[in-house]
């Protein structure tokens, strides 16, 4: 998704296009994998000295909210990306560099035990190493 369609999705829900919200965007749409809060508060901080915890922190959760950003809890923190896919998927994370890849086939339709199941969703990510952090 891009940085403009995110901000469009934004407006379109009743929320205000914020230069806080736009910069968060433009942050996360220069990193190919999830981040953290606290690494958008680093790259904010020199611009808002001010900027709180709890403003960037709602901000992710309504981005997340409306779909424009995907999460997930990483290394006991949650992380976020922008969406770049607007089909359902799921993810290889690579534990060193934190590369993700998209994984587009869903492997929850093939478990047989979940046949009687009425799932309403789910999560399926991979974690790993990529072929640049394998170790021998």
């Amino acid at each position: 998704m891009l940085v403009s369609e995110a901000l469009l999705k934004i407006k379109t829900n009743g929320y205000k296009i914020t230069e806080k919200r736009k910069e968060i965007l433009t942050f996360l749409s220069q990193h190919p994998q999830y981040v953290s809060g606290s690494d958008v508060i680093q790259h904010l901080k020199n611009d808002h000295p001010g900027l709180s915890y709890d403003t960037v922190y709602r901000n992710l959760a309504l981005c997340s909210e409306l779909g424009i950003l995907e999460e997930t809890e990483f290394a006991g923190e949650k992380k976020y990306q922008l969406c770049a896919e607007s089909d359902h998927h799921h993810h290889f994370i690579c534990l060193k560099c934190g590369e993700t890849r998209v994984i587009k086939n869903c492997p929850i339709h093939d478990i047989p035990e979940m046949n009687d199941f009425h799932i309403t969703g789910h999560k399926f990510e991979v974690y790993g190493y990529c072929r640049l952090c394998k170790t021998p």
